[in-house]
């Protein structure tokens, strides 16, 4: 195992490498060029320096100036080490942008993660022991509306009941308006009331697909020849329900479990823009709008890594939950 691991490393340093070139190449050939937009924007700032000037030193900062390749080089050389340099929306360092919004996207995403996990497998395994029961087709239909309506309009329409008709929560943002005046506890639980819609919304979205899943490979399983053998020496049906069939719903549960990782850390553009949520999506949507350069690279090298990190995490957690493919 561990030489397969070392050998996985190895393979995903190489696609990372690959997929950086890729990002910045597709920046690089973007048709329009934003550093003669910033440029253009701090040569009229009173004092600033002419347009030319702060043109060339942008191109030089980030190798603009340069060919691809080289310029490529000379920012991953600059990368490597952590220097992704100044945000040009934010004005500060992107590493230091990322590290001050970050927590907020994780706090939201493992909350929902946990919650999606937590309500669709015990379902899915549910939907799949009762097939064609009424709770079935419940949690089927349930499923369904989860996987086909879009984020927007589940955001819309609880933000409609729950603020408009209701007014229990605010339309947006993550404070309110005397936050300043409440004490340390106060402030958390103005925070927390703030992300109760928005957690909500990226539960009711994520549902479906595990619900789905989780029902489609457990009947897969409860079909096999050695669930019947199970039950034939006279297990109990609880038994043979989730220390056999379970288990091996597990494995092929891990791929998607494992692919969602991820969206813990990216952020939930959509979700966090539409409730004005200062997470990581809201924040690199708005960079990317801006033209701002360094922040998405930075933001787009990262996700590049946690998605290589997140497949090697699903084939280590392959090994756990499924013997035979542990290798020696």
């Amino acid at each position: 195992m561990r030489n397969y691991i070392i050998k996985r490393i190895a393979q995903s340093v190489l696609i990372l490498f690959c997929v950086m070139f890729i990002i910045y190449a597709l920046i690089r050939s973007l048709p329009s060029s934003f550093a003669e937009t910033m440029a253009m924007q701090l040569a009229q700032a009173p004092g600033a320096k002419p347009y030319k000037e702060w043109l060339a030193q942008l191109n030089a900062a980030y190798g603009l100036d340069m060919d691809i390749i080289p310029g490529f080089f000379t920012w991953l050389s600059k990368a490597i080490v952590g220097n992704f340099g100044d945000s040009w929306k934010w004005n500060v360092p992107a590493v230091q942008k990322f590290q001050e919004v970050i927590g907020l996207s994780v706090i939201m995403g493992g909350i929902s993660f946990v919650l999606s996990l937590i309500i669709a497998v015990p379902l899915g395994v549910l939907a799949a022991t009762k097939q064609y029961s009424r709770a079935d087709y419940v949690i089927t239909a349930v499923a369904l509306v989860g996987i086909s309506l879009p984020t927007f309009f589940f955001a819309t329409l609880l933000k409609l009941v729950f603020s408009v008709k209701l007014g229990w929560f605010d339309l947006y943002g993550l404070v309110g308006r005397d936050y300043a005046q409440l004490d340390a506890m106060g402030q958390l639980l103005d925070k927390a009331n703030h992300l109760v819609l928005p957690i909500v919304t990226l539960v009711i979205v994520s549902i479906g697909g595990y619900m789905r899943y989780t029902r489609t490979n457990m009947l897969e399983v409860l079909n096999a020849d050695y669930i019947r053998t199970a039950r034939a020496k006279g297990l109990s049906e609880r038994t043979v329900i989730y220390k056999h069939a379970f288990r091996n719903t597990l494995i092929p549960l891990v791929t998607i479990i494992g692919g969602s990782l991820p969206s813990l850390f990216s952020g939930a553009l959509i979700t966090e823009t539409l409730f004005s949520i200062p997470g990581i999506g809201y924040i690199s949507y708005q960079s990317m709008v801006a033209g701002d350069i360094p922040f998405t690279m930075f933001y787009l090298s990262f996700m590049a890594v946690l998605t290589l990190a997140s497949n090697l995490l699903t084939d280590i957690l392959y090994g756990v939950v499924d013997p035979r493919v542990r290798i020696s």
